[in-house]
């Protein structure tokens, strides 16, 4: 699976409609424009995909759903932790059970475990049988992984991968370095993501490629061929989007960007709302200029 875990995963919005009832046709509309952009992985009901406000029926039903529509046209990795460890470990049976690849399982929030909490966490779900990311997101969940605690983790059988967003290099570079063999780190943040992978990173979790497959997952290869002229080139074309998703609490930018391009409409499920008029006019600046960029470069 480590093979696999390898390029552009994107961290899909999940769709609502006005009603706040899954929006599917949106959601279909969405995945056939990440498989057209090339990206490898899609990854729902992360923190992009609105994860704590999604019911356990909701959940259901949306994992059985990609995993018939991508019908392994891309690898599936499916949000399935929570601050719970049965919980969690139940989301992860399900996902499993329905035809995920991996699973998703983010540092438990709110609880503040110890480091050997976190250990006995990640291995109690991993016993499970489907391979493991973990997800190391500090600025959601109050709590940063050390690098000491996630290698001791990454010896556990089927704990293939981390998703590293807590932007600490030296953190990263520990982990990649001293990592045993097939166990791969992603990026958590997608302007880190070139320079990541110049120091093993093997690709990236992206909130941007939702709006720009294509251009995010060829900056990606590029990065993986050693093409860093090119994909460097790529990174400071979209590090103003990369930037602007996060102008306000993630989705409410990129679901604003992604309604923008007719792909999905802009609803939200309290707490969170919809992006300021001021933001609303960076994101379309920004969307703008991107497109004058790529019609450029096509013409």
């Amino acid at each position: 699976m480590h093979k696999l875990l390898r390029g552009t995963g994107t961290a899909l919005a999940t769709p609502f409609h006005a009603d706040g009832t899954i929006d599917f046709e949106s959601f279909a509309r969405l995945i056939d424009y990440q498989l057209e952009g090339g990206v490898e992985m899609l990854v729902p009901l992360g923190s992009t995909g609105e994860n704590p406000t999604i019911t356990r029926t909701e959940r259901t039903e949306i994992f059985r759903w990609i995993v018939e529509y991508v019908n392994r046209r891309a690898i599936v990795i499916a949000g399935t932790g929570t601050n719970d460890t049965r919980s969690s470990i139940e989301y992860t049976e399900e996902a499993m059970a329905l035809g995920a690849d991996a699973a998703l399982i983010v540092t438990p929030y709110y609880n503040k475990p110890t480091p050997h909490g976190l250990f006995e966490h990640f291995r109690a779900v991993a016993d499970v049988g489907l391979p493991v990311v973990m997800y190391n997101v500090p600025g959601r969940t109050g709590l940063n992984m050390t690098a000491e605690t996630t290698l001791r983790c990454a010896e556990i059988e089927n704990i293939v991968a981390i998703k590293e967003a807590s932007a600490d290099f030296s953190q990263c570079m520990e982990i990649i370095r001293n990592a045993p063999a097939g166990f791969n780190l992603l990026s958590g943040e997608d302007n880190i993501t070139v320079p990541l992978i110049s120091v093993g990173a093997k690709g990236v979790v992206s909130v941007a490629a939702n709006v720009v497959p294509t251009e995010f997952s060829r900056m990606v290869r590029f990065a993986l061929e050693g093409k860093f002229e090119e994909a460097r080139a790529l990174h400071y074309e979209l590090l103003d989007l990369m930037r602007v998703n996060f102008i306000e609490s993630n989705p409410g930018p990129v679901k604003a960007a992604l309604a923008m391009r007719g792909i999905i409409q802009e609803y939200l499920r309290l707490p969170l709302v919809p992006v300021k008029a001021e933001s609303r006019k960076k994101i379309r600046e920004v969307l703008e200029r991107l497109d004058s960029i790529f019609i450029e470069e096509m013409a």
